[in-house]
């Protein structure tokens, strides 16, 4: 299942999720304290320099996991890869959106020549073989050509949609250390409990980060994996070592996150000033059932409690440049009402200086299988007429890239015909 389409049944309480129980209100600040962003300064008020002058985020997902998006299967040449990427480009030019996010690490590989990790098996078809050219280059150089930003995506803890270390390239990092990976729900993942690890992913990252002039750096919503029924993450021997001063093991795995978070972002501003630093959560923080800071929503998951995430903390306390999270419902949804989820964000963001944008399904726009909601053509547009309502939100991403070329059922060229008429660049 897609993170999307994982992220929506987590919603509705299905795949044999359970909400999480009570639990004490969540503090302000992240477990472990520290100063905010690393200990830097924050920067700006959230808006991407480039278009501060100029309105509202429209951004497009571009997946290449288990190539989602791009390229359409692995192993083809690089001129195919090549004009594959730059019309996915000149689709988002033409849907007057203004910014890519494109996922350059889906699973600790690379789609850059990086001394850190193999390239990227969608590519070739085999891990660490060389396709022949630099696609995160090609996009960066594309899309500034184009007018668009690039936000350059990562993931930093999955390592393999799979549990068997021997299938990754011999010179794998997590084949070179073996004590770093947990399989875990059909996969392998990094442990976010070993120091280790933390400074490794932000240098396997920042590599990109120091070679291109990317717009921003972005996470989707993985961070301690969704939950599995059945599962245990056993990360009991980290615990042990680096876990005393926490009051559980709970404290002590967002305290991981936040780390993460904290110390990536002061090394962005320490190689690359100019570029933002954006995360996509899952939508739902906590339920106010849960805690009556949180949303009213029914989650079967909650990011702070299951995924480890301290999303909201991020924004409070200017971690970030940028929140986006993943409200993938519809209007009216019982468990996740998108109506009230933006306006929740909203008062988070609120007097933060965290920009806020909202990502939206148009991956679910006219599927039959989803509720009637999303067979109305006019359901997205209605996201982004709402959303005008809270000033705070600055724009939004649209899952995926895809979708924004087929447009199944015509929501997207209507979002275009209700919100977009002016070129990408002009305010709303």
């Amino acid at each position: 299942m897609s993170r999307r389409g994982f992220a929506a049944a987590a919603a509705a309480g299905l795949s044999g999720l359970i909400t999480a129980g009570p639990a004490m209100a969540a503090p302000t600040s992240g477990a472990g304290g520290g100063p905010p962003r690393g200990g830097g300064a924050p920067r700006g008020d959230g808006v991407p320099p480039r278009r501060a002058a100029t309105g509202a985020l429209r951004g497009m997902w571009l997946a290449t996991v288990a190539n989602r998006d791009w390229p359409s299967k692995p192993g083809l040449t690089a001129d195919q890869q090549r004009t594959e990427l730059l019309a996915y480009l000149d689709t988002a030019v033409e849907r007057r959106l203004n910014a890519v996010i494109f996922q350059v690490r889906p699973t600790a590989d690379a789609l850059w020549p990086s001394p850190h990790e193999p390239w990227s098996q969608y590519l070739t078809g085999t891990q660490g073989k060389d396709p022949g050219w630099d696609p995160l280059g090609t996009a960066v150089e594309e899309a500034h050509a184009r007018g668009l930003e690039l936000h350059a995506w990562f993931n930093p803890y999955r390592v393999a949609n799979h549990t068997d270390p021997s299938r990754l390239v011999a010179t794998h990092p997590a084949r070179v250390h073996p004590d770093w990976i947990v399989p875990y729900g059909s996969k392998l993942y990094y442990n976010p409990g070993l120091p280790e690890v933390r400074s490794f992913v932000q240098d396997a990252m920042l590599d990109a980060v120091q070679k291109y002039a990317v717009d921003a750096v972005h996470w989707d919503d993985y961070f301690y994996p969704y939950p599995v029924a059945g599962e245990e993450f056993d990360d009991d021997a980290a615990y042990a070592e680096h876990g005393g001063q926490f009051p559980d093991r709970a404290a002590w795995r967002r305290d991981n996150i936040n780390l993460l978070v904290r110390e990536t972002a002061a090394r962005i501003k320490q190689v690359r000033p100019a570029a933002m630093f954006g995360i996509s959560p899952f939508g739902v923080w906590r339920n106010a059932a849960t805690d009556p800071l949180g949303s009213d929503t029914r989650a079967g998951v909650q990011t702070y409690d299951d995924l480890y995430a301290d999303t909201r903390t991020w924004v409070r306390e200017h971690w970030i440049d940028y929140i986006c999270p993943q409200l993938y419902w519809n209007i009216g949804f019982a468990a996740a009402d998108y109506a009230k989820l933006v306006p929740w964000w909203a008062a988070v963001a609120s007097g933060s200086g965290t920009g806020l944008y909202v990502g939206e399904a148009l991956y679910k726009a006219g599927d039959p299988a989803q509720p009637e909601a999303w067979q109305d053509p006019a359901e997205l547009s209605k996201h982004l007429t709402l959303a005008k309502d809270h000033p705070e939100v600055g724009g939004h991403v649209f899952f995926s890239a895809k979708e924004v070329v087929a447009d199944r059922n015509g929501a997207m060229a209507r979002v275009v015909a209700d919100h977009y008429q002016q070129p990408a660049g002009s305010t709303r």
